[in-house]
């Protein structure tokens, strides 16, 4: 007992040490900003000694740091209805607000200083004072423990108590593909995937193994995360495609798409998602079914009722003054980072290369800072409160290689702050209430190469307006990146998300309608309320499929036909129909094992395209030709892009047999379904000790 009631007192002193340096350093901090700042004073009611200044800066420090710690939660609280990006740029105002007060409430009544500079002395101190108290728990153990302790303690009085058996975590890496993430650990850049699968430098015996697996032919978020937390992904062919029953372009990344995807797979699975069961969903398109919910596509159009709280992860993160200012200050840093290797990159004249100027340098700070430290924060939440299931969204590589590259500097930086991510969610699942299992995903790949427009100075719009017979702008049209985290920046902003696609909006209703998913090109008629064949389209455009089967940059096409029910085009002629792909894949022979299933499959959907267009793809170096500003890309098929991982603990039984191959989304999620019912039953009394997994 001695010895624990010395531990309790020595962690209540470390703890009043760590709170009395932050406060010295802090007062050096309003000290040092008065003598540079020359709005900004600190002085006594007299004019006084630097005795009495001292004072007035060590007061005046307090009163901000207890204004920050019990006023700032209020405001937020407050400030809900106002659009999360609007918040964080609040954060500096606000800040400077509490400072403001904390001077004018000094008792001595000395110090001032201007509304701008308020903010600029307000912003400095909460970075230094957050950054001090960071340091000083990284270097006391003891202390983070505490209070990981202290944060589940809290938690679990306001929750029920929760079972013994394990939860599980899944961590989806946004476009991370297999062959990257070996990459990656073979360089050194993730050391925590490398010790869970034993080639860290440690020697430790793996506790995950690795497993690829191959997407559908939508090789996107939307398809594949619709299958792993819905169990069905019928009838999405793509990220963006034209229903012409609806006379609407369905978009994944647009939240009323994805609610309406979401309810049409609960409909056609029978039920409601992987996370039904006290589970919780982080970042996503889709809400899989979860009770929480926060920062998820499919709910952010509900603006009333229980479950409107897709924004309620923003809040919750930024209530804490330190988080916001931290956050903040790295989402500026990530903005001169990205404007810098741009510029770096531009002077080098690297190719391929897309145009990273405009918005993106925002896009990107929010995808690989905000969201990032929101999603990661708000799993932290749940794990100790001991919820059943998580499965969050990390999109930060998936934007960042979009735009410089699967495999670049910038990635990899990126890369190596996923890999402290994953190891501070460890950290944390090692003080919840409950064991956790952690598993770590992604749900596609990228695959390198330059854009088609680039290569061939035409988009692929123009190409089969020329097929038509139409007339092609003189300059080619500019297509726009689709990248899935510039959908969770409008919901944040609450703007309606823009199809950003290469979408011709026809100036009469028998034109084309050409849309763009990565390499994955879709051209409709919409004017034919059916899915036109071979036959109709060559007797309206007898040079279009031609045009496009033959052109250099196309791989294949997929349309219907009055004969064969379905054929694969290809150049010189090529016409195979699908039930005689395994005997002859003719032009599909370089994607692969898998495609002519994937194609197949596509070919069942109800709102498949007229024409499906695949973009050509060089199995020596994997590249493909997006049809979008992307030099890297997924959608289609060819290349990495469709082989993403799924690294699971061994304590978990396989994904598939040995020799065997783990095959759609669909398949992913029936094996994630299996391993919650292994967990569920893993330590009830009187059950059998499962073997371990070699």
């Amino acid at each position: 007992m001695r010895g624990v009631g010395g531990g309790r007192w020595r962690r209540i002193a470390s703890q009043i040490g760590r709170s009395v340096t932050v406060w010295a350093v802090s007062t050096l901090t309003m000290l040092l900003l008065a003598g540079i700042l020359p709005d900004f004073r600190l002085r006594s009611a007299d004019g006084g000694s630097a005795t009495d200044i001292a004072v007035t800066a060590a007061l005046g420090a307090g009163a901000f740091g207890l204004l920050s710690a019990l006023v700032w939660p209020l405001l937020v609280r407050l400030l809900l209805l106002v659009p999360a990006l609007v918040l964080g740029l609040l954060v500096f105002f606000l800040n400077g607000a509490l400072l403001w007060l904390a001077l004018y409430v000094n008792p001595v009544e000395g110090g001032s200083a201007a509304p701008e500079t308020a903010v600029v002395v307000a912003a400095v101190m909460s970075a230094v004072a957050s950054a001090t108290g960071a340091g000083l728990a990284v270097r006391d153990d003891d202390a983070y423990r505490s209070r990981l302790y202290r944060l589940a303690d809290r938690r679990r009085r306001s929750t029920p108590p929760c079972p013994a058996t394990p939860g599980t975590v899944f961590l989806q890496l946004d476009g991370v593909g297999h062959d990257v993430l070996l990459d990656a650990v073979d360089k050194g850049l993730m050391p925590t995937v490398a010790r869970w699968l034993g080639t860290g430098s440690g020697g430790d015996h793996p506790s995950h193994r690795l497993t690829r697996w191959r997407t559908d032919w939508s090789s996107q978020t939307g398809a594949s995360q619709l299958g792993i937390l819905h169990g069905s992904n019928h009838d999405v062919p793509a990220f963006r495609w034209y229903e012409k029953s609806r006379r609407e372009v369905m978009v994944c990344n647009r939240p009323t798409s994805a609610a309406e995807l979401q309810a049409r797979a609960i409909e056609y699975s029978g039920h409601a998602g992987l996370l039904a069961d006290d589970g919780a969903s982080r970042g996503n398109l889709f809400g899989g079914g979860a009770d929480e919910q926060a920062l998820v596509l499919s709910i952010a159009t509900r603006r009333r009722g229980p479950e409107a709280r897709s924004r309620a992860g923003y809040f919750a993160y930024f209530s804490d003054p330190a988080n916001a200012v931290r956050t903040a200050l790295s989402f500026v840093a990530e903005v001169g980072r990205e404007i810098g290797q741009s510029t770096r990159a531009r002077l080098r004249k690297q190719r391929p290369r897309v145009s990273r100027g405009g918005l993106y340098p925002f896009v990107r700070a929010f995808a690989t800072v905000v969201e990032r430290d929101v999603v990661v924060a708000a799993v932290t939440g749940d794990l100790l409160a001991g919820r059943s299931s998580v499965y969050a969204d990390l999109v930060a590589y998936d934007e960042v290689a979009h735009h410089s590259g699967p495999v670049s500097r910038d990635t990899e930086k990126v890369l190596q702050r996923l890999d402290r991510s994953l190891a501070l969610i460890e950290n944390v699942a090692e003080h919840a209430p409950r064991p956790y299992r952690i598993v770590v995903l992604s749900d596609h790949g990228q695959s390198p190469g330059e854009t088609f427009r680039h290569r061939y100075g035409l988009t692929l719009g123009d190409l089969v307006r020329a097929g038509c017979g139409l007339p092609v702008p003189r300059r080619a049209r500019r297509t726009h990146s689709g990248a899935e985290a510039r959908a969770a920046v409008r919901a944040a902003l609450r703007r309606p998300v823009e199809e950003g696609a290469e979408h011709y909006r026809p100036s009469r209703v028998s034109e084309p309608i050409v849309l763009a998913s990565g390499n994955l090109g879709l051209v409709s008629f919409p004017d034919v309320p059916h899915r036109m064949t071979k036959e109709e389209i060559d007797a309206r455009h007898p040079a279009l499929l031609p045009t496009l089967a033959n052109h250099p940059g196309i791989g294949f096409l997929l349309v219907r036909s009055e004969r064969h029910g379905g054929v694969v085009l290809g150049a010189y002629g090529a016409e195979i129909p699908l039930d005689e792909l395994d005997d002859d894949p003719g032009p599909l022979a370089a994607f692969g094992p898998g495609a002519a299933d994937a194609v197949r499959r596509t070919h069942t959907f109800p709102h498949t395209a007229d024409i499906m267009v695949n973009s050509f793809h060089d199995p020596a170096d994997g590249e493909v030709l997006a049809f979008e500003e992307q030099i890297g890309s997924h959608g289609g098929l060819g290349g990495a892009q469709a082989r993403p991982f799924l690294l699971s603990p061994l304590t978990l039984s396989p994904p598939v047999p040995e020799g065997t191959e783990l095959a759609g989304a669909e398949q992913v999620h029936r094996v994630l379904r299996r391993w919650l019912t292994e967990s569920d039953e893993a330590e009830l009394p009187g059950a059998p000790p499962r073997e371990r997994a070699a």
